[in-house]
């Protein structure tokens, strides 16, 4: 199903539906260490490699809760770690 979104390894569109967009959310969040730091500016980085709008696969990555923030900070969490 991926595949159906990524062209050159870049994400082509956002899908509507939501079991297909978590889908690729939860792939993108392989992107980051979990439990590692990073700053909004490399969040954008990393994700501007995939997907022109990172402002809203930011915001849904954490709404999904594949990755965390506070304070400019984001961080994948580990598996046992609760929901923020």
């Amino acid at each position: 199903m991926l595949r159906a979104f990524l062209k050159d390894g870049r994400l082509s569109t956002l899908p509507a539906q939501r079991k297909k967009r978590d889908v690729i959310l939860h792939e993108l969040a392989g992107l980051f260490e979990p439990g590692r730091r990073y700053p909004e500016r490399e969040v954008n980085a990393v994700l501007g490699e995939v997907y022109g709008d990172v402002f809203t696969l930011r915001r849904e990555m954490v709404g999904l809760g594949v990755l965390a923030r506070e304070a400019g900070v984001y961080w994948r969490p580990a598996l046992d770690d609760p929901p923020q």
